[in-house]
This record gives structure tokens, sequence and C-alpha cells, in this order.
């Protein structure tokens, strides 16, 4: 997850105050839960974004090989503390949505509105096509491990076979090419991701260095408070869904996804606007890829910990096509190496398709 120290993001720090209103609202007067569930929501944006501002100090002073694993770490630290409490809770339907929803938000989303942003801007925006294909093919793989066992399931369904186990090994197989995935990116081709942005900014201040010990407390100060509010979040995610009429998958694909990602989201737009296309779409694909490869198996050995049960990959048929269409769509859109703002409103009309049709599934 990117800084939340970039210009014109003090809007998101404002939204702190939502913390301790959501605390009052729910321990000391006991309101109804459909307030507790918003105000947390609108507590956990800015709480992402301080873990963001905390993680990119930390990886300016460790280093690029050091801060870049960090960086891969707590990348997406809001949205895995949320699932975990969900999944603890039992909420598996939730959990499986939710790592849905960050993928094709990230991807439709993120990049639509930072193509339609930057489109705006500049005629055409152009960046690193190799890198681009690197990141959609991780994407194909990611898609690949979603798309298994929900094909496996309908095959093998009443024929006694052990598919939690099926989805364990197939964690494994995707948290090991996450890790391979760390060193081709951090070492071996690293240059491929580094843009003329790392040029441009150059190595770290004295200043800079100076915020180690602060930073690491900002950073654990902002995961403790994500936790809180992930946990109030999730007791009153239920009531919310009843109120507005929605289904557990539609909170989980949408509106949890895009709680654990506004910060981020946000930052791939700011890229786009000052013509770092490289940076926008390294944000939408890298946050998706880390979501599938990294979140999604530490979720299935986590629920055998702190879960009612083991979880899991087997993902509803809707779900996987959304997977499937969005990685087709910008592995499509990004082959060219080049993006214009109507390729950001098709990604745009795309995603509010799929939102429409999450809306109507069955509860």
């Amino acid at each position: 997850m990117a800084s939340s120290s970039a210009p014109g993001r003090k809007w998101i720090l404002a939204l702190l105050v939502f913390v301790p209103v959501s605390l009052v609202l729910h321990y000391g007067l006991h309101v109804h839960m459909l307030a507790v569930f918003i105000t947390s929501a609108l507590a956990i944006i800015p709480l992402a974004a301080l873990m963001g501002t905390a993680t990119e100090r930390l990886a300016e002073r460790l280093g690029e090989g050091v801060g870049g694993l960090l960086n891969a770490t707590f990348g997406n630290a809001a949205e895995l503390i949320i699932a975990i409490v969900a999944l603890r809770a039992g909420y598996f339907d939730l959990v499986k949505a939710s790592i849905t929803g960050s993928i094709i938000g990230n991807i439709l989303l993120v990049f639509g509105a930072s193509a339609l942003w930057g489109g705006l801007r500049y005629e055409s925006q152009k960046f690193n096509p190799v890198a681009a294909s690197l990141g959609t093919t991780m994407l194909l793989l990611s898609a690949i491990g979603l798309v298994v066992p929900a094909i496996f399931h309908v095959i093998a369904m009443g024929e006694g076979v052990p598919e939690s186990r099926l989805s364990l090994e197939i964690a494994v197989v995707l948290i090991v090419t996450y890790i391979l995935s760390l060193v081709f990116t951090l070492k071996t081709h690293r240059h491929l991701y580094m843009g003329a942005a790392r040029a441009q900014d150059g190595p770290p201040s004295p200043e800079e260095n100076s915020r180690t010990l602060p930073a690491i407390g900002l950073l654990l100060a902002a995961t403790a408070g994500v936790a809180v509010m992930s946990e109030l979040l999730v007791r009153t995610v239920e009531t919310a869904a009843e109120t507005f009429h929605m289904n557990e998958v539609f909170v989980g694909v949408i509106l949890v996804a895009i709680i654990g990602n506004a910060a981020e989201h946000s930052t791939a737009i700011i890229m786009a606007g000052r013509n770092r296309m490289d940076a926008a779409i390294n944000i939408a694909d890298g946050s998706s890829i880390q979501i599938a490869l990294f979140v999604a198996p530490v979720l299935v050995f986590l629920s055998y910990f702190i879960g009612p049960r083991p979880m899991d990959l087997i993902f509803t048929t809707f779900e996987v096509v959304s997977v499937a269409l969005a990685v087709g769509i910008i592995a499509f859109i990004s082959q060219d190496g080049e993006s214009h703002w109507m390729e950001g409103v098709q990604l745009l009309a795309v995603y509010l398709i799929l939102g429409l049709a999450f809306y109507f599934l069955p509860g």
C-alpha cells in the first residue's frame, strides 16, 4: 500500500475522528449497530493510510530490498486484518468475497479510475509493457488458483474427496510462487520495476532516516487501530447487510474491499494525475497479486488455528467468472503499454456491471 503522505491526502486523515466516535457509539452509547458499522468503516480508511505512510518511511530507511519486502508484507494489512477477524467469527463467505473484491476492485476500479483521471489530463499515458505483462501473467496464475478448486468442487461433488486438503496444497503453491515473485521483482529483475519515478525521488535524506522509530510506532499503533475497528465492523456487518438488503457476498466484494483499499485507490489516482502510470498500474496489479498469492493462502493456513473449521478456496461461480473477466480485460488493455481516458471508462463500466450483479445475487 502506498503512502498516505502524498498531496491531496489530508482529507483521508480527517476521517481519524471516526475512531473515537465509533468506540463511543458502541461501548458508551450502545447505539444501533448500523451507526457503528458506518463509523468503523470510515475509521479504517485513514488507519490503513497511516500504515502505508509508516511502511514507506521504513522502506526508505531500510533500503530497496528489505523495504520492498516490507511493502509487500504490509501492503494489504488492513484487508488481511479485516479478513482475520471475519475468519475467526466463521464468516467464510465474507472472507472469500473480500478476496474476490480486492482483486477485481484493484484491477477495474483502481486502474480504471487512474486511467480516467490521468487520461483527462493527458491525451495518452505510457507505461512499461514488459513489467505490465509480467504483472498480468501473475494475475492469470492467481485466477487459476481460484478457478481450479471451484471446478474441482463441481467435478468431484459427492465423491468424498478432501477438498480442504486440495485448497491447503494449492495455498502452498501460491505462497511459494509469491515468494519467488518477490525475488524476481526485488532482486534479479528489479530494474523493470524501478521506473522513472524512483530516479526522480533520489536517495533518502537524513531527515527521512531519522524517522525510523516514529515510523515503527506509527505502524504498530495504526495496526492496532485497524484490528479494533475491524472487530467492530465484523460484529455489525450482518445488521448493515439486513438494513440495506445486501447479501454477504456483495458486502465482501464491494464494501469491505473498498474500505480496506481506499487509501491505496487514491494513491494510484494521484500517480496517474502526475503522468506516472507505471506507479499506478503497479499499485493495481501488485495489490491484486498480493491478495491472491499471499493474503488468500495465509488465511487458509490461519483457518486451521483460529477458524471454527478449515477454510477452502472454493469460490462461487460468479466470483470466479468476475475474477477471470477482470484479469482478461487488464491483460488486453495493458499489452500496448499505453492508456487513455476511454479505457478508464470501460474498466469502470465493467466494475459497475459486476457490482450490480453482486448486489442482486440471492442472499
